[in-house]
């Protein structure tokens, strides 16, 4: 055995008897209990969506935009913050944002008007876009040593998929016999506790490097997110008029603007030269259309079991309990199947996987009997879902050297929730297309939920099989 091996084995072994401090065991729970809760209230919130709908006067077609305006705000700030924090510290990030959410949620919780609903969900999408990235960069500054950063990587990561399953139930329990407010108020004491315990468990950490902060390149996509994702809206529900067209156009304009400004900016909040890689670009592509077509599919599904079959939240919170399920036997399985199959490989086969499994949801009736095969399909559904996700972040970051690992990392986070921005509007726009005005019936939106479903699977059918050719080719030719 060489100096190299016996180096390499010592090593090998001395990570394997590595423990976490007491102090890393805090900062563990406390920052995965801020995951858990976030992805929780995004279920919690879905569910009860209808009821809120009902409670303040929202039209169905108008819905969608209590989670849309969430996500567009998550969407076009999370890099600026991360950026923020890397800056004046992440703790400090993480805990104001902390200080957000809290009273956001108070905000949201005592709404009496949907004008001031809103207020609080784009606080709410503001918090999250400073606290996702601060949470998961304290995460891995915390954790240094290999192994103990991979468990802990793990860790944030069924957190997060149990969160969604866990939020369901609560949607349903909190809207049944309390109220859809405490969707919102749930999150108060949470956030309380996080903004009391992390200074004192978790270490202040900034980036060596200070870059300057680029406000206009956020400033520019989020202003183009929003114009585009409000054209698309509006041409669905009152046609192809002057205010959606200007605001396409407008869109347009400022996507176009901020990647003139990208390509010019030192320290750009999204580099350019990073995005032309082909696996970059690729497996952001392919992020849009995961979290895109799942949280459509889960806004749709809650309005199906409680708008068309006239059942309970709770119900509705059962009913996505198979999504939760679902994502997390793949998360957990997930790591061992791209040991054995490529990456490259899996993503395209699992979104287009991810696609057909939401086909079935086409022959639902107003018959309750649908809803076993709607949760099986759903389970089948959300595991290639999260494969997809997996796959994804791996293709994100594999051609990215070292020390821009961060720049990508926050490029798949902005991925992700430019998806969930998206994908909720540029389905509802079939969905309100398709009921029309007025007083809907419940066939009518149904057959609204049909065309809005089958628009989403075929998306991803088509995506799922040209980044498959794509990514095959690529690897053919290395």
């Amino acid at each position: 055995m060489t100096n190299a091996d016996t180096t390499t084995t010592a090593a090998a072994a001395q990570s394997t008897t590595v423990r976490m401090t007491g102090r890393q065991v805090a900062a563990l729970v406390v920052l995965l209990a801020s995951q858990f809760m976030m992805a929780a209230d995004f279920s919690v919130l879905n569910v009860a969506l209808p009821e809120v709908g009902t409670a303040l006067g929202f039209s169905t077609g108008n819905l969608q935009w209590i989670t849309t305006t969430f996500a567009l705000c998550a969407a076009g700030c999370t890099l600026v913050f991360g950026r923020v924090g890397d800056y004046v510290g992440r703790r400090r990030i993480f805990t104001t944002g902390m200080v957000v959410l809290a009273v956001s949620s108070l905000i949201g919780g005592i709404a009496e008007s949907p004008a001031v609903l809103m207020v609080a969900r784009t606080l709410q999408g503001l918090a999250t876009a400073a606290v996702t990235p601060a949470a998961l960069a304290l995460l891995t500054t915390a954790f240094s040593e290999p192994s103990l950063r991979n468990r802990a990587l793990g860790l944030n990561g069924v957190m997060m998929s149990s969160g969604f399953s866990v939020g369901a139930i609560l949607g349903g329990v909190l809207t049944d016999l309390l109220s859809w407010r405490w969707a919102f108020f749930i999150n108060i004491p949470v956030a309380i506790a996080a903004i009391v315990v992390v200074p004192i468990v978790v270490e202040e950490s900034r980036a060596e490097r200070r870059s300057r902060i680029d406000l206009p390149g956020a400033v520019l996509i989020t202003g183009g997110l929003f114009a585009g994702i409000y054209g698309v809206t509006r041409a669905g529900e009152d046609g192809l008029d002057l205010v959606s067209v200007v605001a396409l156009i407008a869109a347009a304009i400022l996507l176009g603007a901020f990647w003139a400004v990208e390509s010019r900016t030192a320290d750009a909040l999204v580099p350019v030269r990073i995005l032309k890689k082909p696996d970059i670009a690729l497996g952001n592509l392919a992020a849009l259309f995961i979290f895109g077509g799942e949280t459509a599919l889960i806004f749709f599904t809650a309005l199906y079991v409680q708008n068309v079959l006239g059942l309970s939240s709770l119900v509705a919170g059962l009913v996505l309990l198979g999504i939760g399920v679902g994502q997390v036997i793949a998360g957990t399985v997930g790591p061992r199947i791209l040991q054995r199959v490529s990456p490259r490989t899996m993503l395209g086969v699992s979104l287009v996987l991810q696609g057909v499994f939401m086909l079935p949801a086409l022959w639902a009736t107003s018959d309750s009997r649908w809803l076993i095969p709607l949760i099986a399909t759903q389970f089948v559904n959300a595991f290639f879902s999260m494969m997809a996700a997996l796959c994804f972040m791996v293709i994100a970051t594999s051609s990215v050297e070292s020390d821009m690992q961060g720049m990508a990392t926050g490029m798949a986070t902005q991925s992700q929730q430019v998806g969930i921005a998206i994908g909720i509007p540029l389905v509802s726009a079939v969905f309100a297309a398709s009921i029309g005005h007025g007083t809907v019936t419940t066939a009518e939106e149904l057959t609204g939920i049909h065309l809005a479903i089958g628009m989403a699977a075929v998306s991803q059918i088509a995506v799922g099989l040209l980044l498959w050719l794509a990514l095959r080719r690529k690897a053919a030719q290395q």
